[in-house]
């Protein structure tokens, strides 16, 4: 190791300091990051620490760190870096990722993180050069990480505007009805929609369509097979997303009993607070394994023909279903879940082979480029874990990964 680098108590590079209150009532609309020990919670009006910061939790989510390019306002749940003494605060993010911060926990019955015994870990400090050095590698892979994020939400916003379009607002036949040509659609796909709507249960629909309970369209937990004992990919319920459809992590288990999925089901979250906090997956993640299974607490949705695969986490994702799921919850206020049979009340405008044919070519290429980009942020992701460490205790050097591409 060279010899700037020096074994420091992390007090030496950073001073943490507890954060403030703030009290919902006391929150006024504004634009500066509200940062709670899981990451930004919320906004207001004015900032309580100048960015660039660095906040970890106290209490609550213990570990993970978040770097504020911003002025913001940590609470009182949080630790955030009050003096950085000097270094580098894109490199701190980075070190405090390498604390074993459950070393510091008090053994309460609510555990949280004593700053007085972080500030007494050891850590290795490089000059500010190397640090802005190790910095910039890592904040790379997770510039290209949020990248991908951001594309992703994008993409995923035209896919559920459509859905929306075509089979909520029934835009392209009201368009049509008015003399209109629909917008944004080539002349082939808008000779699919009919000109006019008809009475049906559901309401008015478009001519030709049909009108039917959920479950006539979208299979609800459908029959999988299984055998006890057999390793097969497993999916927590913490794992489900609350963004977008791509799971955060696999591990393969023994089956014993649980939920039972394939490729192309729709995970949707029957308990609270995860239905309300949007956990909802679309299952492109099994490879070659054929059936993978999880909670007991999903539901799932595989449409029928001629629907989409996609067609049922689109729906899932809209707020109409989610509305009639949470408005059917039943159980006590701590553990409502949603009755599978609630659906036969939903209705759905079921539309000709078609234009569920044309549907499917528009999105599902959307669907692919979503999993193809999630796939390479999990790769970067595990790069730039593996590299940590490496990097931050002098291991490996900036220079020899230059020197390597």
């Amino acid at each position: 190791m060279a010899d700037e680098w020096n074994e420091v108590p992390l007090g030496e590079v950073i001073t943490l300091q507890r954060g403030f209150d703030l009290p919902s009532q006391n929150r006024k609309p504004g634009k500066v990051p509200i940062v709670s020990s899981s990451g930004i919670s919320d906004y207001h009006s004015e900032a309580a620490v100048n960015g660039p910061g660095v906040v970890t939790g106290r209490y609550g989510t213990i570990g993970q760190v978040f770097l504020i390019r911003d002025n913001y306002w940590p609470l009182n749940t949080t630790l955030w870096v009050k003096d950085f003494h000097g270094n580098d605060p894109h490199f701190a993010s980075y070190l405090l990722r390498t604390v074993d911060f459950q070393s510091c926990s008090d053994k309460s019955s609510v555990p949280g993180v004593n700053r007085n015994d972080l500030h007494r870990i050891p850590v290795f400090r490089p000059p500010l050069t190397t640090q802005r050095a190790i910095a910039s590698v890592l904040g790379a892979l997770d510039d290209k990480i949020e990248l991908n994020r951001r594309m992703n939400a994008t993409l995923e916003g035209m896919a559920r505007a459509l859905f929306q379009s075509w089979f909520v607002d029934f835009d392209p036949v009201r368009a049509k009805l008015d003399g209109c040509p629909p917008a944004g659609m080539d002349a082939e796909t808008a000779a699919l929609f009919p000109d006019g709507f008809e009475e049906s249960e559901l309401g008015m629909i478009p001519k030709g369509w049909i009108a039917k309970p959920l479950p006539e369209a979208i299979e609800v937990n459908p029959r999988r097979s299984l055998k006890a004992g057999v390793v097969a990919p497993y999916l927590d319920m913490k794992n489900l997303p609350t963004q977008g459809h791509s799971a955060e992590e696999l591990i393969d288990r023994e089956f014993t009993s649980g939920t039972k999925f394939q490729n192309g089901d729709t995970l949707l979250a029957r308990i609270t607070p995860c239905l309300e906090n949007g956990k909802t997956g679309w299952v492109d993640f099994l490879g070659d394994a054929q059936v993978g299974w999880g909670s007991t607490e999903f539901i799932i949705f595989a449409p029928k023909p001629p629907l989409p695969s996609q067609f049922g986490y689109l729906l899932a994702r809209s707020d109409a279903l989610r509305t009639h799921a949470i408005q059917n919850m039943t159980g006590t206020s701590g553990r409502q879940r949603v009755p599978s049979e609630c659906f036969n009340t939903f209705w759905l405008a079921c539309p000709p082979h078609e234009i569920a044919s044309r549907f499917d070519e528009l999105t599902e290429p959307i669907m692919a480029e979503i999993k193809a980009n999630a796939d390479q942020s999990r790769t970067l992701a595990t790069l730039r874990d593996t590299l940590l460490p490496k990097l931050l205790s002098g291991e490996v050097s900036v220079a020899s990964l230059n020197a390597k591409d």
